[in-house]
């Protein structure tokens, strides 16, 4: 079996719970040095602005994963997903290709189809159906592995086309690929057609997203891939342990999702304020984890 890992999602968003102050800014001083002496990977969503109020802080995703990545040079660093509509595709893979260069190949591209219409319509971008938007993704896929392992690539799709598009230096290992998506018709069909790692939520239920676990892998046997070389990440928002009680129930139920295939879980944990709770996960949620799973 192979060892599950750990991220830790850390949110660029400040609101009325931070005091209007993007909360990744306290973490990077007062709770990652410790943190990820622990964690496998850290994540950052992508959006513009905050959810409460158009006014609260939301830091962009690359400059501070990027920034993140000189911070702490021990962590793969990936995005909690990029809207694929944000960014051409071809600036999208020269982007990758160079933060996976500069972070010594720790980066993975983190990517998704894009939801949030008032966003994509406030900075001027097109919001069309959710099966063009995953067209989309697919052509972006296609163009990044091209222009990753290519020295001049061309590619025409239905919506995007790269001529000679060369992005040096190109990644001696190329960036693994994870897509976030939920919808069974467009989305996870993708998924596992094309992708390295598999994102989503339980969204209350575990019975309904091991349905959609099985849609994921029968597309990938359908794409002639060994549907257990798609890994499944799981993202789940929930508070740290603050009691050793607390912490063995959050054991528990993490060992039940790796018995149902999940090898990667990205934890948010909101806003804590001590490293306290942090080191009480580490020692008797992740250490305990690791250790069964290396047996």
């Amino acid at each position: 079996m192979n060892t599950v890992k750990f991220g830790w999602l850390s949110p660029v968003i400040g609101n009325k719970w931070s005091d209007h102050q993007s909360i990744v800014l306290y973490q990077e001083q007062h709770i990652l040095p410790t943190a990820l002496k622990y964690f496998d990977s850290l994540w950052i969503a992508d959006h513009f602005y905050g959810f409460d109020s158009r006014t609260d802080p939301f830091l962009e995703a690359w400059t501070t994963l990027t920034w993140l990545a000189a911070k702490f040079p021990n962590v793969l660093v990936t995005h909690h997903v990029l809207g694929q509509g944000y960014r051409n595709p071809a600036l999208t893979a020269k982007m990758a290709a160079t933060l996976q260069v500069l972070s010594g190949n720790r980066f993975m591209l983190g990517i998704g189809a894009g939801w949030r219409e008032d966003e994509y319509l406030a900075y001027g971008y097109q919001f069309p159906k959710p099966s063009i938007r995953f067209a989309q993704l697919e052509e972006l896929v296609h163009i990044c592995r091209a222009m990753w392992t290519q020295d001049a690539p061309s590619f025409e799709g239905v919506h995007y086309k790269i001529f000679e598009a060369s992005a040096p230096p190109r990644p001696e290992v190329i960036p693994p690929i994870c897509i976030g998506a939920y919808g069974e018709q467009v989305g996870l069909p993708l998924v596992g057609r094309v992708a390295d790692v598999w994102n989503a939520s339980l969204q209350g239920n575990v019975e309904r997203w091991m349905k959609k676990r099985d849609i994921v892998r029968e597309h990938a046997e359908r794409a002639s891939r060994d549907p257990l070389d798609v890994e499944i990440s799981l993202t789940i928002e929930k508070g740290l342990p603050e009691s050793d009680a607390e912490a063995d129930q959050f054991l528990e139920e993490l060992q039940r999702l790796v018995e149902v295939g999940v090898r990667h879980f990205v934890l948010d944990f909101g806003h804590p304020q001590s490293v306290e709770p942090v080191l009480r996960f580490a020692d008797r949620v992740i250490r305990p984890m690791k250790s069964s799973t290396l047996n």
